[in-house]
C-alpha cells in the first residue's frame, strides 16, 4: 500500500504502478484551495483514481474504522512519502514487512517536514532521499538505503524537490526488488547525536532582514522558493524575490539601501557584502527580472 499527498509523492507511485501495483492508496483528505477556495484533489489522489486505485483518505489513523479498512486490504508493506500525518503502532505493525518511508534528506540531518529548505539554507554541499524502515518516532526509524547527490550553489528548492522526487523512484523499486531476493540491507540505527530537526515553514519565515549577510538571504531566496518566496522592503516597496546571488563587496550604505551594482541589475546593501536581485515581483503585478524592472523604474539605477 502506498501513502503520500503532494507532488513528491508521485514519481515513486508512478513507478508502483508499472512494477508493483499497490492494493490501495492513502492520502490526506481534500481541501479547499485557490482564490475560490474550492475542493481539489491532491496530485497523489488524482493519479491514484487515473490508475484506477482504491483509496482512503482518513483524517487520523488513530480512528478503528480507518485501522480496520487497512486491515481488510492486508497489505504486505506499508510505504510513505511525504503523506504528512504520523502512521500509529497499531498501523505500523499491520503489515509483515512493515512500513517504509522516502525523505528527502539524508537522515538523520534534518528530520521533519522541510529538509529540503533546510539543507540550502544551511549551505549543505550533498543532501538525497533515504528510505528508511518507520517506527512511531518522526523520521526516527532504521535506515535502509540512501541515494546521495550534489546540491547546485544556484538551485532552487523547487529544483531540487523535483530531483529528489526523480531520485526517490528508483530507490523504492531497487529496494523492492532486493526485498524479493532477499538481498535488502539489514536496517542500520540512526545516528541520533547527529540528528538536525527542519521544522514547518511558515510565510514569516522568508522575510529578509537585511541586516543579515549576503550570502545567507541568498540561500533564502533559493530555500523559499516557490513557497512562500522571500520578500522585503527595498527603496519603501515590500518585493518578492525569486532569484539572487550574493556579492562579497561591502558599501558604506546601511542595510537595504541601493547600492551600485552590475549594468541591469539591482543591488541591496547588507549587513555584509550585498545581494544582488535577478528576478523580483511587486504585489499584484508580475514576475520579472531586474532589467525589466529597471527600465520601468529608472530611478532605482545607481
Amino acid at each position: 500500500m502506498f501513502a503520500g499527498t503532494p507532488e513528491f509523492a508521485c514519481p515513486a507511485l508512478r513507478a508502483l504502478i508499472r512494477r508493483h501495483p499497490p492494493v490501495g492508496v492513502l492520502t490526506q483528505p481534500d481541501r479547499p484551495a485557490g482564490r475560490g477556495r474550492k475542493v481539489r484533489y491532491g496530485p497523489v489522489k488524482q493519479l491514484a483514481l487515473e490508475a484506477g486505485i482504491e483509496t482512503h483518505q482518513p483524517g487520523t489513523l488513530r480512528d478503528a474504522n480507518a485501522v480496520e479498512a487497512l486491515r481488510v486490504l492486508a497489505p504486505d508493506l506499508i510505504v510513505t512519502a511525504a503523506y504528512g500525518l504520523l502512521l500509529p503502532r497499531q498501523v505500523l505493525d499491520l503489515p509483515r514487512h512493515g512500513c517504509w518511508n522516502l525523505h528527502a534528506s539524508l537522515l538523520p540531518r534534518w528530520r521533519g517536514a522541510s529538509p529540503i529548505q533546510q539543507a540550502i539554507l544551511a549551505g549543505d554541499e550533498r543532501t538525497g532521499v533515504t528510505l528508511m524502515q518507520m517506527d512511531v518516532g518522526m523520521d526516527t526509524g532504521h535506515l535502509l538505503m540512501t541515494a546521495e547527490t550534489e546540491i547546485d550553489s544556484a538551485e532552487s528548492a523547487g529544483a531540487l524537490h523535483d530531483r529528489l522526487a526523480g531520485m526517490a523512484a528508483p530507490l523504492l523499486i531497487d529496494a523492492l526488488e532486493r526485498l524479493r531476493t532477499g538481498t535488502l540491507p539489514d536496517p542500520q540505527p540512526q545516528a541520533d547525536d547527529r540528528a538536525t530537526h527542519a521544522p514547518r515553514i511558515d510565510k514569516g519565515d522568508a522575510h529578509l532582514d537585511w541586516n543579515q549577510d549576503a550570502e545567507r538571504l541568498s540561500r533564502m531566496v533559493r530555500a523559499y522558493d516557490p513557497w512562500p518566496v522571500a520578500h522585503g522592503n527595498i527603496a519603501g516597496q515590500t518585493l518578492r524575490v525569486f532569484k539572487a546571488h550574493p556579492e562579497p563587496t561591502s558599501s558604506n550604505e546601511a542595510p537595504g539601501s541601493l547600492v551600485p551594482g552590475r549594468r541591469d541589475s539591482i543591488c541591496v546593501a547588507c549587513g555584509s557584502g550585498s545581494l544582488e536581485i535577478l528576478e523580483l515581483q511587486a504585489p499584484g503585478r508580475n514576475r520579472v527580472t531586474a532589467k525589466q524592472w529597471l527600465n520601468a523604474h529608472p530611478d532605482w539605477r545607481r
